[in-house]
């Protein structure tokens, strides 16, 4: 089971990697579309410091702190029990150890592009940030806390949600010039990030559903019907978190197209237009 905070805490990071992602791809594609490549992820513009790596600062240091709230705040430092891992916290253990690969993933990162130790194709960082998101579908696949109910209905689409981001990610290392997949990876991350948000205010908020409640480490929904509803609500849920991703992804678009808008960009939609009609 986990908590408000615990929900809050990685959907920011993720909602935050997610949106930049977006709005880095769009403007990069309406510069210059002809020379569009895949990024796993987006330095800051007009940066040259370390403010142009924010990103992957964002990943590494948030990832580490979200890993020591894990394993040392949660456990209060009790890791071992006669002589093993204490099975209480194995939950805070797998969480910790899905951070860990976030955190590798960035590190790595910021060293492949910051020193010459380390020199790493894109297409290379793509898969190591899809071994981080797998660390993260297999955890949520083979959670040792059994999620069953509307709490394992709301966990079910955040699987999909992370397999999409493992699909999108492996395909930018595979077509590296397509903006569609590029731009596939931010929204697939950004409703990640969204509904970790969606399951935080549900499950531990003030949007629980009708007819069900949570009892201690438990939600709990008496009847089938409550429960049902529940289901349908979260279907619901996710259907206008799509659809106002979306709509922003439009938005930031047209934005980007006029403001930083290559003429190959129109030029290049000209000649799709064309081949259209005939």
């Amino acid at each position: 089971m986990g908590s408000f905070p615990g929900h809050v805490l990685p959907g920011t990071l993720f909602l935050l990697v997610g949106v930049w992602h977006i709005w880095s791809s769009v403007v990069r594609y309406a510069s210059n579309p002809k020379t569009f490549r895949v990024k796993v992820w987006n330095p800051v513009p007009g940066f040259d410091g370390r403010l142009k790596y924010l990103e992957l600062y964002v990943i590494a240091i948030g990832g580490f702190i979200d890993m020591c709230i894990e394993l040392l705040y949660s456990t209060h430092l009790k890791l071992v029990v006669n002589g093993v891992l204490n099975p209480t916290h194995m939950n805070n253990f797998e969480h910790g150890g899905m951070l860990l690969m976030f955190f590798i993933f960035g590190v790595i990162t910021l060293l492949s592009e910051k020193t010459s130790f380390l020199p790493l194709p894109e297409g290379a960082l793509c898969l190591i940030a899809a071994t981080a998101f797998c660390a993260e579908y297999f955890l949520f696949y083979f959670h040792s806390t059994t999620h069953t109910g509307l709490e394992g209905y709301y966990h079910l689409i955040l699987v999909l949600l992370i397999g999409l981001c493992i699909l999108s990610i492996i395909a930018g290392a595979l077509m590296p010039t397509s903006f569609p997949v590029d731009l596939c990876s931010g929204i697939a991350i950004t409703l990640q990030g969204l509904w970790f948000y969606q399951t935080a205010f549900t499950l531990y908020g003030p949007m629980m559903p009708e007819g069900c409640q949570l009892k201690g480490n438990d939600v709990v929904c008496p009847l089938m019907d409550n429960q049902i509803r529940g289901e349908l609500l979260a279907s619901f849920q996710l259907f206008y978190l799509v659809l106002g991703v979306l709509v922003g992804v439009v938005a930031s678009y047209g934005f980007a197209a006029s403001r930083f808008g290559h003429s190959d960009l129109k030029s290049l939609h000209t000649s799709e237009h064309g081949l259209d009609q005939n």
